[in-house]
C-alpha cells in the first residue's frame, strides 16, 4: 500500500511548492511575436543580484500582420516568414546554451483567423510553444519590462508602445500599475487601412488624425481618471517605431544619434515637426532618414501620427524613451514565476493571485467557500502528485484559480452558473496568465458540476492543445471532489488523509468534520454523487469516511 497520508487543515494558500529557488545564473531567451517584427533577446540572468543582461538580439521584419483581405487570416507566406524567423531565433538561443526559450505572440495572432493552427505549426516545424496573450497581459508585461531598465522614482508615468498591430497605454509610477489597456491601433494595421497614397494625401492623413483620436480619447480619458489632482504626468515611450522617431529628433538637434537611445527626450513640438516632414515625403525620401529600414519606412507616417495624437489627447509636452519593453517583460515575468525576484518588483510575484480575487470580488464570489474549495483542491492535487497524476507548479496554479472562480456564475444566474462562469472567467481579463492558460481555468470551472468534457461543447473545443484538454480532464473531476466537500458551504470539514491503495485501486479520503456531532451527511452523499468523473478519469475506487472517534 502506498501511504500519502500528509495531513490538510485549511490554511493559508501557497502556490510555491513546487518553485525551489535557484542562485546559478541562468540563459533565458525571449521572443515577441509581433504584427510587424519578431524579436528575441537572450539574457543571463544573475539571480543573487538580481538581475538580468542581454547578451544577444534578433529581429526579423516578417509582417504577420499582412492579413488576407478574404478571410482575416494570416497568409501562407507570412506564416512561411514567421517559421523560417523562429527558426533562426531558436537556433541562436540554443547555440548560447539557453536552458528556455519564452515565445509571445500578441495582436496579429491574437486576432487571426487562423491564429491557433499558425501557433500548432511552429510547435510542430520549430519545435517551440508560443504563448498567446491578450491586449492587457501585453501591456502588464510591457510594464515589467519599463520597471526593469528605468526608476519611476515614484512619479506617475504614462508608457505608450506603438505596435504593428496595437497601442498599449500603461499608467504606472514604479509600483502596482494603475491602469493597463490595449487598441486596435497600430502602425502596420493603420497603414493598410488608411494610407493609400505616397507621399500620404492631405485628406488620408486628417481622415487618419481623425480616426486615432477617436479609438484613443477613451482609453486616455480612462487613465486620466486613476491620476490624482495633485500629479503631474509624464511621458515614457517604447517600441521600434517610437525609437526611430526619436533617433531622428536627435539626428536633427544634435547632428547624430545617442547609442543607447535610452532615457533619451523628445518634445511634442520636435515630433509635430518630424510628422509634419514626413507627411510630405514619399517613400525613397524617408528610406534616407536615419535609423530607418525599408520596411520601417513603409509605416512610419502612421506610427508617428498615432504617437502625436497620443502625447496630445495626454496633455503631455515630451516623451523619454526605454528601450525595454515586452521581451523584457517576458524576461522579468519568468524569473518572477520562478521565484528569481524578491526586490522592489516582489509585488508583482502574486499578480495572479491578486487578479484572480479581484475578479472574485468583482462577481461577488463567496469567498470563504471559494477558499475552502480552492485549499481542498489543493491538498488533493498535493498529495495525489506521482500517484494519479504527474501534474506540476503551473497547472497546480490553474486549478488554484479555477477553484476560487469556480461559483462566479452565480453572478448572472444559479441556473447553468457553470455555463456563466466559463463565460465571466474567459472574459474577465485575468492578468498573469496566457490566453491558453485562461482557457483551461475557464474549462475547469465549467465542469465543476453537470456534464463531463465532452467534444461537442463549444468551450471544450475551444482548448488550443492536448496538453490544455489533457489538463481539464484530469483536474476537473479534483475539483468536483473538492467542491463536494464544502457542499453546505459551512466549512463542515475540517481536515482530510489522502491514502492511496495501489493494489486494490481504491483511493480513501478520511474526513474529520469540524463538529463532532456533525455526522457530515451532505457532504459524504455529495461526495458519493460526484465520484464518477474521478473514478472514470482515473480507473479508481474513492471510499469517503469520517474519522473515527464520532
Amino acid at each position: 500500500m502506498v501511504d500519502t497520508a500528509s495531513r490538510f487543515a485549511p490554511k493559508a494558500l501557497d502556490l510555491t511548492d513546487f518553485s525551489p529557488p535557484l542562485d546559478r545564473d541562468r540563459i533565458l531567451a525571449a521572443i515577441d511575436v509581433g504584427t510587424n517584427s519578431i524579436h528575441m533577446v537572450v539574457v543571463k540572468i544573475q539571480p543573487t543580484i538580481p538581475a538580468f543582461t542581454i547578451i544577444d538580439k534578433e529581429k526579423d521584419t516578417v509582417r504577420l500582420g499582412d492579413f488576407c483581405e478574404k478571410t482575416g487570416s494570416l497568409t501562407e507566406a507570412a506564416m512561411k516568414r514567421g517559421i523560417a524567423a523562429l527558426k533562426r531565433c531558436k537556433a541562436i538561443a540554443q547555440s548560447l546554451q539557453a536552458e528556455d526559450i519564452v515565445a509571445v505572440a500578441t495582436s496579429a495572432v491574437r486576432e487571426a483567423n487562423n491564429g491557433w493552427e499558425f501557433i500548432e505549426r511552429v510547435e510542430r516545424e520549430v519545435g517551440l510553444s508560443i504563448n498567446l496573450i491578450a491586449g492587457t497581459e501585453e501591456a502588464r508585461r510591457i510594464y515589467l519590462g519599463v520597471l526593469s531598465g528605468m526608476e519611476l522614482q515614484g512619479q506617475p508615468h504614462a508608457i505608450i508602445d506603438i505596435g504593428g498591430g496595437s497601442t498599449e497605454l500603461i499608467l504606472g509610477n514604479g509600483q502596482p500599475h494603475r491602469f493597463l489597456s490595449s487598441s486596435k491601433v497600430g502602425a502596420v494595421r493603420l497603414s493598410a487601412q488608411f494610407v493609400h497614397s505616397d507621399p500620404i494625401s492631405d485628406q488620408d492623413y486628417t481622415y487618419l488624425c481623425a480616426y486615432v483620436r477617436g479609438m484613443l480619447e477613451r482609453p486616455v480619458d480612462e487613465l486620466k481618471t486613476h491620476l490624482k489632482a495633485e500629479e503631474t504626468l509624464s511621458a515614457i515611450g517604447t517600441s521600434g517605431t517610437i525609437e526611430c522617431l526619436a533617433a531622428i529628433a536627435a539626428d536633427e538637434k544634435l547632428g547624430f544619434v545617442p547609442e543607447p537611445l535610452n532615457g533619451y527626450q523628445m518634445s511634442l513640438a520636435e515630433l509635430r515637426q518630424i510628422v509634419d516632414r514626413l507627411r510630405r515625403m514619399a517613400y525613397e525620401e524617408r528610406l534616407s532618414l536615419p535609423e530607418i529600414s525599408d520596411r520601417r519606412a513603409e509605416i512610419i507616417v502612421a506610427g508617428a501620427i498615432i504617437l502625436q495624437e497620443t502625447l496630445t489627447l495626454l496633455g503631455v509636452e515630451a516623451i523619454t524613451i526605454c528601450e525595454r519593453a515586452l521581451r523584457e517583460g517576458v524576461v522579468v515575468d519568468w524569473m518572477l514565476t520562478h521565484s528569481l525576484i524578491e526586490d522592489r518588483l516582489q509585488y508583482q510575484g502574486s499578480v495572479r493571485q491578486r487578479s484572480v480575487i479581484k475578479i472574485a470580488h468583482k462577481y461577488r464570489v463567496d469567498m470563504p467557500h471559494s477558499e475552502r474549495v480552492a485549499q481542498f483542491a489543493l491538498a488533493l492535487f498535493d498529495q495525489l502528485k506521482g500517484k494519479l497524476h504527474a501534474w506540476d507548479f503551473a497547472e497546480r496554479q490553474l486549478l488554484w484559480a479555477a477553484a476560487v472562480l469556480h461559483n462566479s456564475g452565480h453572478f448572472i444566474s444559479h441556473s447553468s452558473h457553470h455555463k456563466h462562469s466559463y463565460y465571466l472567467i474567459r472574459n474577465g481579463e485575468l492578468l498573469g496568465y496566457t490566453e491558453a492558460e485562461i482557457e483551461i481555468i475557464a474549462n475547469l470551472a465549467r465542469y465543476h458540476r453537470k456534464s463531463f468534457p465532452k467534444k461537442k461543447h463549444d468551450n471544450y473545443r475551444n482548448l488550443p492543445t492536448k496538453h490544455a484538454r489533457q489538463v481539464v480532464e484530469e483536474l476537473s473531476p479534483i475539483l468536483r471532489l473538492a467542491v463536494a466537500l464544502d457542499r453546505r458551504r459551512i466549512g463542515a470539514i475540517a481536515e482530510m488523509n489522502c491514502h492511496y491503495d495501489e493494489e486494490a485501486k481504491q483511493l480513501q479520503l478520511q474526513l474529520t468534520p469540524a463538529n463532532p456531532n456533525d455526522n457530515c451527511e451532505i457532504e459524504l452523499w455529495n461526495l458519493d454523487y460526484k465520484k464518477d468523473s474521478f473514478e472514470t478519469e482515473f480507473g479508481v475506487e474513492v471510499v469517503a469516511n469520517l474519522a473515527s472517534g464520532l
